[in-house]
């Protein structure tokens, strides 16, 4: 990981600021409207005009300010993914909550430098909350996050998007087991259990199946707040088909082992 270090990020840091608002002020008055127009994808996952129409304004900003760049994103592909640097873009990562009006959503936002991610931001623009992370440092709205100290599932706050989802992907006998252990257990996930976790709200976010664009800005917005993230089997996090983020490596671990059953 030395080569990061070279980079400076500050002006990526300003543009991802840009592209989070430009972003969030075209995605803002769809959110909430009982005629929002909703097609099902080949993978049976739902998409908007909103979904849509952010990326492709997100896109041309980059491809105006930094034409070199890569582009991933999850509903008009890839552009250059060999580039030494590349924007992860999810433009609405909880469209089944965005179409049902509920607010556990957000965009986000990569940077990748040599294939991994230096640079994530998690931006909800209806509540107004912007998180980046680099890796190192993680704010939100421009003040600096911590995760919690908690060491223990029982003390716990476990946060997953879809609750059929480890029975369907991983372990859900092990996951049953976890969740029984745990204090307190909600489906307040896709990204913004990420956010959660990061800020200090919750503990443990997980999810069993992942994309690249669901991932790469988790990372390290994750690891700037002090917290830990890999895959299911505790892996890298990046690339990867699963996640979980935890506020402490003991944690993590117990989590972890709790489910490798």
């Amino acid at each position: 990981m030395g080569h990061l270090s070279a980079v400076d990020l500050t002006p990526y840091r300003t543009f991802l600021t840009e592209l989070a608002h430009a972003s969030g002020a075209f995605i803002r008055p769809h959110f909430g409207r009982l005629d929002l127009a909703v097609e099902v994808k080949s993978d049976a996952s739902p998409v908007t005009v909103a979904d849509r129409g952010a990326e492709e304004l997100m896109r041309g900003l980059i491809a105006k300010k930094f034409p070199a760049h890569g582009i991933i994103g999850e509903e008009l592909g890839r552009d250059r993914p060999d580039a030494e640097f590349v924007w992860v873009l999810d433009p609405i990562d909880g469209t089944k909550s965005f179409i049902t009006g509920v607010p556990l959503w957000g965009t986000l936002i990569a940077l990748l430098h040599h294939g991994q991610p230096v640079l994530g931001a998690i931006h909800q623009p209806v509540l107004g909350q912007l998180m980046i992370g680099d890796g190192t440092a993680t704010t939100l709205n421009g003040r600096a996050v911590r995760c919690r100290a908690t060491t223990r599932p029982e003390d716990a706050t476990l946060l997953t998007s879809d609750p059929l989802n480890p029975a369907k992907y991983q372990n859900g006998a092990a996951y049953e087991a976890l969740t029984r252990r745990a204090k307190l257990v909600r489906t307040w996930g896709d990204c913004y259990g990420y956010l959660l976790v990061a800020g200090g709200w919750a503990d443990v976010c997980l999810d069993p199946i992942m994309n690249p664009w669901d991932i790469a800005a988790l990372v390290p917005v994750i690891r700037g707040s002090g917290g830990v993230i890999t895959d299911w089997r505790g892996g890298a996090a990046y690339p990867a088909e699963s996640t979980i983020a935890s506020a402490t490596p003991a944690l993590h671990a117990a989590v972890l082992a709790s489910l490798q059953v």
